[in-house]
């Protein structure tokens, strides 16, 4: 809205001579601008009024900057006031990155209601077990009601599913009330397939040669192609005051502009964003340590990137699938483990990507955020299983000890705090030969993320778009509250206690330390990290079968130990140095 009061309109659409506003009764015809930009402000349109935009031929189409959809994704859009919501945790302003304990949720399957307002009533379990920062799984409108997010075709808009955009705004507000930072994940590389008219407006929004795993790639070197997604992010992080954002698969943002859109992106939001702290998270398999470079000044850095390697070589440890994406770490997987643990990079320094200047070294443990679930590694198993159910009950609890007491940052993934044994599953809600495409497409997927289980074929997989399919991958909240939940949720919460006691503190002081892996026998792991004034000790036996670690020092601060001397175990000690 402008300062008069009236509503700017702006489309992108150089392949169109003309676009006409259409709104209720009115029929305003927009003005054409350079570079294929129409535009047109009016006092005749109001917040909460639903609009379209047609073209020379009749068609209307929903604004690809929609705020707000009326309902379907090829509907009409609504203005949206961002500036009405009367927030009550105005003076938030954030947590430090070495606070953060992630929980990775999807609003759909979060609760029975799948709401925004109803995920706010579960925000006291999550502050009771000591989670700093929960992260939502993309709300951005796809086609379709259900959905886990990544195929969003109208970025700016929350998908009305879940709740309008004032809804998302109370849960982001509450969260906050609780002391809990709330990060969104973002879809930045591609479209989802259907409802999406950029195609057909502006054909230069997409790389006519680069094509992602999932559509068209983008033209990021296009100033409107960066815009739409630069404005995108502050939109979250300024409107509904998200404290960070989580980039999906950055790998797959390609570009050849003399200054990446990752880094002005990141620029753009740290020059612009400044009272409260943001946190930039990355997925990028190509692992850009650049991106997280922390002395750059007042240039662009990431907060923190996904350790994959982490989970990939302890579930290996954990179930013994060794093909798909595990396969690459199936030979070395106790040198593997061990690097990923100590440093969070495995993969070798890339230099001259085009995403900046050269890695920096050391950098900071918290740059790392390890997980032993998430959605994919859940989501795209063949039955959607979840680890507890797949490997011994000791050496998982070894392992999530392991988790939360190193240095990076632990990240759980919903329902993990409790021991859920409900399967997260793939689903969608498309129909026709996309449908089928889904339904075929999952067979694939399924053999990158352990294959079938013995006596299983593709004919027992579930239907990605059959109602069922999302509604069994609900969170049991009886199961929370069952004895054996809440001894989970106790264990939980007591290695977050811990962590925050022990290992926050050494996060916060000094520089960035040196990690040091020490020699052991296989399936032994044993790091040492010297910090300023202290070094934190990790030995862990992740066999079944006896072992001996080098000796610890100092004040041992945790410990599972072995029974009858063998099977996995894990101390963890801090001493003064």
């Amino acid at each position: 809205m402008t300062e008069d009061g009236s509503v700017r309109f702006r489309l992108w659409a150089p392949a169109e001579d003309t676009v006409t506003l259409i709104a209720g009764e009115q029929e305003i015809a927009m003005h054409a601008q350079a570079d294929g930009w129409h535009e047109v402000a009016t006092d005749l349109v109001r917040p909460g009024s639903a609009y379209l935009y047609r073209l020379p031929d009749n068609t209307e189409i929903a604004d690809p900057a929609s705020h707000a959809q009326l309902a379907e994704i090829e509907g009409p859009s609504v203005v949206v006031d961002h500036k009405s919501y009367v927030w009550r945790n105005s003076g938030w302003r954030g947590r430090p990155w070495e606070d953060a304990v992630i929980y990775e949720l999807h609003i759909g399957t979060f609760t029975p209601q799948g709401t925004f307002r109803s995920a706010i009533e579960r925000l006291p379990h999550l502050h009771d077990i000591g989670i700093t920062a929960i992260e939502i799984m993309p709300v951005a409108h796809f086609a379709g009601t259900r959905g886990w997010g990544y195929d969003g075709v109208l970025h700016y808009a929350p998908h009305p599913a879940y709740g309008t955009p004032d809804d998302l705004k109370a849960l982001v507000d509450a969260a906050h009330g609780h002391g809990i930072m709330v990060l969104l994940d973002v879809v930045y590389n591609h479209f989802g397939p259907i409802g999406n008219m950029l195609h057909r407006i502006a054909p230069p929004f997409f790389h006519p040669e680069r094509h992602t795993p999932w559509g068209a790639a983008l033209a990021f070197e296009r100033e409107a192609v960066r815009r739409y997604f630069i404005d995108n992010a502050l939109h979250w992080l300024i409107d509904y005051r998200f404290d960070g954002l989580r980039f999906d698969a950055t790998e797959e943002i390609i570009d050849d502009s003399e200054d990446h859109v990752l880094l002005e992106m990141a620029t753009t939001i740290r020059q612009t964003v400044t009272d409260r702290q943001v946190h930039l998270v990355v997925e990028d398999q190509t692992k850009r340590k650049s991106l997280l470079n922390r002395d750059s000044g007042d240039a662009g850095y990431y907060t923190a990137g996904w350790n994959d390697v982490f989970h990939h070589t302890l579930h290996i440890i954990a179930t013994r699938e060794e093909s798909g994406h595990y396969a690459r770490y199936s030979e070395d997987t106790d040198d593997v483990l061990r690097r990923a643990t100590a440093r969070g990079f495995v993969a070798e320094d890339r230099e001259g990507d085009g995403t900046g200047p050269l890695p920096q070294k050391p950098l900071p443990q918290q740059v790392n955020v390890n997980f032993l679930q998430n959605h994919d590694q859940v989501g795209n198993r063949a039955f959607g299983e979840r680890l507890p159910t797949l490997t011994d009950p000791v050496l998982h609890r070894v392992m999530s000890a392991l988790l939360f007491l190193a240095p990076p940052v632990p990240m759980l993934f919903m329902g993990e705090e409790f021991g859920e044994s409900r399967p997260f599953l793939f689903f969608a809600d498309f129909d026709g030969e996309l449908a089928e495409a889904t339904r075929a497409g999952r067979i694939d997927e399924a053999k990158k993320f352990g294959g079938l289980p013995e006596g299983k074929t593709a004919d027992d997989l579930p239907d990605p778009n059959d109602e069922t399919t999302f509604l069994a991958s609900k969170l049991d909240w009886e199961h929370a509250a069952s004895p054996e939940g809440r001894r989970h949720s106790e264990f939980v919460r007591s290695l977050v206690r811990l962590r925050q006691d022990k290992i926050r503190p050494l996060l916060m002081v000094g520089e960035a330390p040196e990690p040091r892996i020490l020699a052991a026998e296989p399936g032994i792991l044993a790091i040492d990290w010297r910090f300023a004034e202290q070094t934190l000790s990790i030995r862990a036996n992740l066999t079944h079968g006896t072992g001996t670690w080098p000796p610890l020092s100092g004040e041992t601060i945790f410990e599972i130990p072995a029974v009858n001397g063998a099977g996995p175990s894990i101390a963890i000690s801090i001493r003064q140095t």
